[in-house]
């Protein structure tokens, strides 16, 4: 079952995201041989920002596609001759998806279903989806609506017939730096002097935009179909993030927002029947594959998670330090971090 991206023809929705721009940028330095690069999004001015760093007239098989995921037919279109799908395309904010509900299940529903039927109908090989912690048990509308995707995407391997088609989920917590994020935030706030902490408990996963797209490339890979990949990645707890970032601001109590967890949670204890470690990674099978579960095992040399075990932000055994944090901001979100800071103090 083994897959390669070898002219192969690759549609990222959502591309104009954070998540989209490190693909982008790490694909075209990887495969400079792919047949078309399609970034689809419904912002014509982040495309247009897009193109001026990676530019089609540079590289030729680069595409910018115009479309929003709830518009089926635009999406189907935009899918002729493709042959793997990354779905990265989401309504992400918390507090917003608490306040605007439908919004948020018209995109990262209905949006998904999109995916499925243009996957179905233009002979599309390979989707992996993109999923979030929120998504293991729940609080939130944001995380209701992505285990509803996840279960969508998971459930679409039953009908694909005689296709050759898989669809897989990649579930990974807290990209580090990325928009709306609690980095980019903090290191905003900190000329004012206080920091605002929801919870002085608050826990959270940690992981890179290139260990995120990694985890994607490596799903489009070897992924069987059915598959909710979950990375082995360290949690950090919010007050060393402060400290981290403003060692002499005031770090000042504010409440948890609406739909907020302290800790988050990526594998629930009732996941753990159908999780397997894959060593870098665990994978939560599908409770009705639709390939052996042991051939599976035997493949990827994997073993069956213990009964019981959950993947818990504040239970992880792998923990970022204070100076840890400030390492990966400057290798992953501001070079010159370092200079900030003592110009900061």
């Amino acid at each position: 079952m083994s897959f390669s991206l070898n002219g192969k023809n690759i549609l990222v929705t959502g591309g104009t995201g954070s998540f989209g721009k490190k693909f982008v940028e790490i694909l075209i330095n990887r495969y400079p041989d792919i047949g078309r690069l399609v970034i689809y999004s419904r912002d014509e001015l982040k495309q247009f920002e897009m193109a001026q760093q990676f530019s089609p007239i540079k590289y030729k098989f680069l595409r910018y596609f115009i479309g929003d995921i709830r518009d089926e037919a635009r999406f189907k279109r935009a899918c002729e001759n493709i042959d793997i799908i990354v779905h990265a395309a989401a309504l992400k904010q918390v507090p917003t998806a608490e306040y605007n509900p439908f919004e948020c299940i018209k995109t990262n529903i209905l949006g998904a279903q999109n995916v499925i039927e243009a996957a179905l109908d233009s002979g599309i090989e390979k989707v992996v989806a993109l999923s979030t912690d929120k998504a293991a048990a729940p609080i939130n509308l944001y995380g209701a609506t992505k285990l509803c995707s996840d279960k969508l995407f998971i459930a679409a391997n039953n009908f694909r017939g005689k296709r050759n088609l898989s669809f897989s989920v990649v579930r990974y917590g807290n990209v580090m730096g990325s928009r709306g994020s609690v980095i980019p935030f903090f290191m905003k706030k900190r000329k004012d002097g206080i920091l605002p902490i929801t919870d002085p408990r608050m826990t959270r996963f940690n992981i890179s935009l290139t260990e995120g797209v990694e985890m994607v490339l490596d799903a489009i890979l070897n992924s069987w179909g059915g598959e909710i990949f979950v990375p082995k990645i360290p949690s950090y707890r919010i007050t060393d993030v402060a400290t981290a970032i403003a060692p002499h601001c005031q770090q000042k109590i504010i409440g948890i927002r609406p739909g907020e967890k302290i800790h988050e949670e990526m594998i629930t204890e009732a996941d753990s029947y159908t999780t397997v470690d894959l060593g870098k990674q665990y994978a939560i099978l599908p409770q009705v594959p639709v390939w052996s579960t042991e051939e599976y095992l035997e493949h990827f040399k994997a073993k069956m998670v213990s009964q019981g075990f959950k993947y818990n932000s504040g239970t992880n055994e792998q923990w970022l330090s204070v100076e840890e944090i400030r390492d990966l901001i400057k290798q992953h979100v501001d070079p010159n971090f370092s200079h900030s800071i003592s110009q900061n103090v």
